[in-house]
């Protein structure tokens, strides 16, 4: 397989940017259905295999289609066939959806913004991720394809199993249930203009990950991991003193 932009992986566009886009002017101002995102989608090429490339386009809606069952039959099963209480079950999947929010975090600073010391840490970076920041409104790009979701599922499945043996089922189907609210909102920020006080929170970070400061706000449904870490923007007088001439100041 060959990386077609793989030289372009050292630069990621931090420039001037229009505060109406960091706020919800000129992207998303209309309603937009999946079917017209879609259609406006902007690609680039990343495998040289049409296989390859093919499947590496997913369709939004395929994450829902894949877990929701799953998180369905997990739930049942808890229910169904382990000792556990309303209360232990119900905490167990709130936990599990907040385990979610961390791993999210630690996946994007540590996995998907890895250091891009050599050729091989450069390809790990832009098949991960840098993809995504290279062509941020490519509408099939923005959830994970199946063929990497599905084996790290397992995989961790098989991890909380062993070291939570009572609490795995509900725990796990909050954790899934966290990557499937992730999914449907790392969409819509690119695509789609709500009102809600969260969504415009959430969508102004990203923004700023993507346009401004592409090594900080890797935390997306929250920002709480970004705090802890000393990784959001806004937290140092160096990020204060950034002037990307858009007008918009730290959070």
């Amino acid at each position: 397989m060959e990386c077609y932009i793989l030289n372009r992986i050292d630069t990621i566009f931090i420039g001037p940017v229009p505060a109406a886009y960091l706020i919800g002017g000129s992207m998303g101002t209309k309603k937009m259905s999946i079917r017209e995102a879609m259609a406006t989608s902007e690609t680039i090429r990343m495998f040289s295999n049409p296989l390859l490339e093919r499947l590496s386009h997913v369709h939004p809606a395929t994450p829902f289609v894949i877990y929701i069952p799953v998180i369905v039959s997990l739930v049942y099963l808890a229910i169904t066939s382990t000792p556990l209480s309303a209360t232990d079950i119900i905490a167990s999947f709130c936990i599990g959806m907040l385990f979610w929010t961390f791993i999210e975090y630690f996946l994007h600073r540590f996995i998907f913004h890895i250091p891009q010391t050599n050729r091989v840490f450069k390809a790990i970076y832009f098949y991960s991720h840098g993809i995504h920041h290279d062509a941020p409104r490519d509408a099939t790009r923005l959830v994970m394809p199946p063929g990497a979701s599905i084996p790290l599922a397992v995989t961790l499945f098989f991890l909380f199993r062993y070291f939570l043996p009572l609490h795995y089922l509900p725990f796990m189907g909050g954790f899934l249930t966290g990557y499937v609210i992730y999914d449907f909102l790392h969409f819509s920020v690119h695509f789609f203009q709500f009102k809600n006080a969260y969504f415009k929170m959430i969508r102004r970070n990203h923004m700023m990950h993507h346009y401004r400061a592409p090594l900080k706000n890797f935390g997306f449904t929250s920002p709480v991991w970004d705090y802890v870490g000393g990784s959001y923007f806004g937290s140092t007088a160096a990020d204060r003193n950034v002037d990307d001439h858009s007008g918009l100041k730290p959070l």
